[in-house]
């Protein structure tokens, strides 16, 4: 067990390079099991919620290792077994996205649930529903087996945008037998990311980006090089880091089409960010006032599925505006447990209401003194250690591992940025 001791209130300066996007490394990890041929992936987070998943990958039989500080090199090959390690499975959420390269390929899988962050329902009957539109048997029990002889093309629209059963139903629809059109699915970035991974395997997909989705199933993948995009999720949040500590940072690699609806939100927390090319700049020491609706009336922020503001970053948003002037509303809409971890912010002593598990009204700006918190997931974690940072005094942070499972090295950027962070090691 590892805890992070921080001492706050001290501003930061320099330049950051965020690593690669989480969310489009795990599918594209579970992709390499389409092919006999070899994978090499380049930028890939060396986070905790990889490793698992390059595990799983060589528990099947496959081989998967990191032959460069951000390079992977993968081949599915010699996978054999069927039955995916329920003591894997339940360390990361993403083992699910192995259902669908493993029924494309091998006709049955049986999955166990998956773990991850504890934020609320997180339903995978979407993906499912997908499997059982191509032609798949589901048995649903202790584990879930699913099972086909083969399948089929059909015209599927799902009942959510889900983004891992999006990501899920593409990689088994390129392998099936004739055209498959997704109506009403996710077209996230990641999804993007790996649909554009997939077309360089050989799949044929239309419609990359939108949300239908068309698959011109194929007999067989080949290998690939592919490089994971920068983590949006992962800039916002350093986005967040600057502003709360009134800290000039540069961020490199920014896909400014990512960052539209969060410059959005930021923007009405009184957070400005100045592009400059292939990078951005939050200036330090900005006046940080909610910008009120006409009529002045009190602003809310809700998250919704792309290209709405992501829930991923709630946390972080909420964590900010406590360090802004004026009143705001957080509704989240997608999961009931993501707003549990205010109350470690108001143990620091921030003004917030938790209205119900969905909405907050947070009034700022507070002073935050250091405490001891613990981290429940990985992004409400990333949310209380930049509360430590802006906050005055000493805050140790408990079960940093779920940190980990996002940020890559997050102690060590923030200890070249100035901060006063240590990682210490206890039994």
């Amino acid at each position: 067990m590892e805890r992070f001791v921080i001492e706050g209130g001290h501003k930061l300066s320099g330049t950051l390079v965020p690593g690669g996007n989480k969310n489009e490394v795990l599918p594209a990890l579970a992709a390499s099991l389409l092919t006999n041929e070899e994978v090499i992936l380049h930028n890939v987070p060396r986070i905790k919620d990889v490793e698992v998943m390059m595990e799983i990958i060589r528990d099947l039989g496959g081989e998967a290792e990191f032959f460069d500080d951000n390079s992977v090199r993968l081949c599915g090959e010699g996978v054999s077994k069927t039955h995916l390690s329920e003591e894997l499975c339940r360390k990361v959420r993403a083992s699910i996205l192995f259902a669908g390269p493993m029924l494309a390929r091998h006709r049955e899988v049986h999955l166990p649930p998956p773990g991850g962050d504890v934020i609320g329902r997180r339903r995978l009957d979407t993906h499912f529903l997908a499997f059982q539109g191509l032609g798949s048997d589901i048995d649903v029990g202790e584990e879930y087996h699913l099972k086909a002889k083969h399948l089929r093309g059909n015209d599927i629209f799902f009942d959510e945008p889900s983004v891992t059963a999006t990501e899920n139903a593409v990689m088994a629809a390129v392998l099936a037998r004739g055209e498959t059109v997704f109506r009403n699915v996710a077209c996230e970035p990641h999804v993007e990311g790996l649909c554009r991974m997939l077309s360089s395997m050989g799949a044929h997909i239309e419609g990359i980006g939108s949300n239908t989705l068309i698959v011109h199933g194929t007999g067989g993948l080949h290998g690939t090089e592919h490089t994971i995009g920068s983590d949006y999720l992962e800039i916002g949040s350093y986005i967040g880091l600057a502003a709360a500590t009134g800290s000039e940072i540069r961020i490199e690699n920014v896909r400014m089409t990512d960052m539209r609806m969060i410059r959005m939100v930021f923007e009405r927390l009184g957070i400005r960010i100045v592009s400059d090319g292939t990078g951005i700049i939050v200036p330090a020491d900005q006046e940080m006032r909610i910008r009120a609706d006409l009529h002045n009336a009190i602003p809310k922020i809700a998250d919704a599925p792309w290209p709405a503001f992501p829930t991923d970053l709630m946390s972080i948003a909420i964590t900010i505006a406590t360090q802004c002037e004026g009143t705001v509303i957080f509704f989240e809409k997608m999961f009931e447990g993501r707003m549990f971890f205010v109350d470690s912010l108001v143990s620091m002593g921030a003004q917030i209401i938790l209205c119900d598990p969905h909405r907050v009204v947070v009034v700022g700006r507070s002073r935050l003194l250091g405490t001891r918190l613990e981290s429940p997931d990985v992004r409400a974690g990333m949310a209380l250690l930049i509360a430590a940072l802006a906050a005055e005094g000493r805050s140790t942070i408990y079960n940093v591992r779920q940190i980990d499972r996002g940020y890559e090295r997050v102690d060590e950027k923030l200890r070249a940025l100035g901060a006063q962070i240590e990682r210490q090691v206890i039994s």
